[in-house]
């Protein structure tokens, strides 16, 4: 996920910059004044996709609220890497908000650093913060503090953490386009192998039905490469593993795999894209073309298959299409345990903190306090992260229900409709939270509803999921009007439970290794992926593993291995504190 991968790529350079930081000036003694000014707050943030001040109508709820105006400063539009961070970090002051990682020692050095504020001198009256003391404390002590509310961790729950903290659909999932699927009559799929025999039907008639041969069931792209290639990643997770480092870990912690395994499941990944390859199912752009543009060829219908349903979904599936019976849906893999990952009480491996040197730091804390709040929760999470967004606009009570308006119902289905002038103006998609924090779940329960803070999740809008695609497949397996009441109902759902779980900081010598390895992998996993024949693909993987066990792979391993088997503890932990 691009999330992770930003937080994993910036660990290696951390604490270098960090170390500069410690040089700049102590923060300023708890000042509690404030100028009542127009603020123009400088957010460092991992996770924003967006560079510049905050628009629309975000930018507006936040003005009269808070009156402040985010100028946000984003490493993913800067051109990634290390130099906006080690550059700010140097000069001793990131940001006056900072939205970063916990894990890999990176709370416990922005704090050492200074770069930092310790936010319990503010905390009179900021119940929400205070409403999740045990994510605040956790932090502390990954962060090794005693004492202070130093950052907020991301994705806070009130749900169990054995239960799904997706929504409707899993983050994980083998999705095809079920029109084509339903024309070539709905063939059982009882492995990855078969897969590959259904999707090759599925070619052909798209292909017929259109006479365009630009169509292909598969469509790969390199982006997210990191410690493996990320696309045959995929399919283990279709069996209920996730990946640490170069691990792949079951959620139940029943089994830990290194992904150099012969006859392992990632061998067993590499091997569908192969047979996939022979087929002449993958897009021959695969190799050199990025995730945008694969995106749009989902959106022009010319990929059949995804591994995701966030991928499928969201670009093909409109209201148009769906009202036609067409989209992204998923399939019975008959063999499949698909991973999930647990609600988080505690929150998960982002948080977000008060820089040290910020001016008005009572305001500051009291915006951070308003994004865990309901209201915070509708409007910062609003369509990046699923909520419903702000009431009044998106939606409103009925008959003491949530329900869409009919603004909300175009926002909500990608229409990007213009906003009121009174709520700021310009395009929907335009004034959207440029943050993408999710602060608290949005499978979470707003008191006030007793319904979540995610639309979809509403009975008002499941009541309406009547459209031909949504009945079709509901009519195919079994009845169920969800993927995950499908998922749970039939025990093909694997929960790894919502443990706070971070890696410890990775020795240098350990991080040296990772580079030279992993290059090794990905490209060797990619060759694999094309070869010929199995046995040319059996080749190149010995090949690999000999490669890397002369680059000391067991070394890292090793280092994954003891990570991997101490997030299952925590997981064991969280799971009988729950009970």
């Amino acid at each position: 996920m691009k999330k992770s991968k930003l937080l994993a790529a910036i660990g290696a350079f951390v604490s270098a910059s960090l170390a500069l930081a410690g040089c700049g000036s102590a923060p300023a003694s708890v000042d509690k004044s404030d100028d009542g000014k127009l603020m123009t707050v400088d957010v460092y943030d991992d996770l924003a996709n967006y560079q510049g001040i905050q628009k629309g109508w975000f930018a507006k709820i936040i003005k009269d609220k808070f009156n402040i105006r985010l100028n946000m400063i984003a490493p993913n539009v800067a051109g990634g890497g290390s130099t906006l961070f080690d550059t700010r970090s140097a000069a001793g002051n990131l940001g006056d908000l900072i939205i970063t990682g916990i894990g890999g020692g990176r709370a416990a050095k922005l704090i050492k650093s200074k770069l930092v504020a310790d936010m319990s001198p503010y905390m009179d009256g900021m119940t929400y913060i205070k409403k999740y003391k045990g994510a605040t404390d956790n932090l502390n002590k990954i962060a090794g503090q005693k004492s202070g509310v130093w950052g907020v961790p991301d994705s806070v729950s009130t749900l169990k953490p054995t239960q799904p903290g997706e929504g409707l659909e899993p983050t994980f999932g083998p999705y095809l386009r079920w029109d084509i699927y339903k024309e070539i009559g709905y063939p059982k799929i009882k492995n990855l192998d078969q897969l590959v025999t259904v999707l090759k039907q599925m070619q052909d008639r798209a292909r017929q039905d259109t006479g365009k041969n630009n169509i292909y069931a598969m469509s790969l792209f390199k982006d997210w490469d990191g410690n493996m290639m990320n696309n045959a990643k995929q399919p283990t997770c279709y069996y209920g593993y996730d990946e640490m480092g170069f691990v792949l870990a079951k959620a139940n912690g029943d089994d830990y795999q290194s992904i150099t395994k012969k006859n392992g499941i990632y061998q067993k990944s590499l091997e569908f894209f192969q047979k996939a390859s022979q087929a002449g199912i993958v897009d021959p752009d695969s190799t050199t073309q990025n995730y945008d543009t694969m995106y749009q060829k989902y959106k022009d219908g010319r990929v059949l298959f995804t591994f995701w349903p966030w991928l499928g979904q969201a670009a093909y599936n409109t209201t148009a299409h769906k009202n036609a019976g067409k989209g992204f849906m998923l399939a019975d893999l008959e063999n499949m345990h698909i991973f999930s990952y647990g609600a988080t009480p505690n929150g998960s491996t982002t948080a977000i903190y008060l820089g040290a040197k910020a001016k008005n730091k009572q305001r500051l804390v009291k915006f951070i306090n308003w994004l865990y709040s309901p209201e915070g929760t509708y409007d910062s999470a609003a369509q990046t992260q699923g909520a419903a967004g702000p009431k009044g606009l998106n939606w409103t009570m009925k008959n003491g229900q949530p329900v869409l308006t009919d603004f909300g119902v175009k926002a909500m289905d990608g229409s990007n409709p213009t906003v009121p002038a009174s709520w700021g103006g310009g395009e929907y998609n335009a004034g959207v939270s440029a943050l993408n924090y999710p602060a608290v779940s949005v499978n979470d329960t707003d008191p006030s509803t007793k319904h979540t803070y995610n639309a979809s999740l509403w009975p008002s809008q499941l009541a309406k999921n009547t459209d031909a695609l949504d009945q079709d497949w509901s009519k195919r397996m079994g009845g169920a009007k969800t993927t995950m009441e499908y998922l749970e109902k039939n025990h093909k759902l694997l929960v790894a439970p919502g443990a706070s779980y971070i890696t410890p900081d990775e020795p240098s010598t350990i991080s040296t290794i990772r580079g030279q390895v992993k290059t090794e992998i990905v490209a060797d996993s990619w060759k694999a992926s094309v070869a010929k024949s199995h046995a040319e693909l059996v080749q190149i993987l010995d090949n690999m593993r000999q490669k890397v066990d002369g680059l000391n792979y067991k070394a890292v391993l090793d280092f994954d291995m003891k990570c991997a088997k101490d997030q299952n503890a925590a997981r064991i932990a969280i799971k009988n504190q729950y009970k």
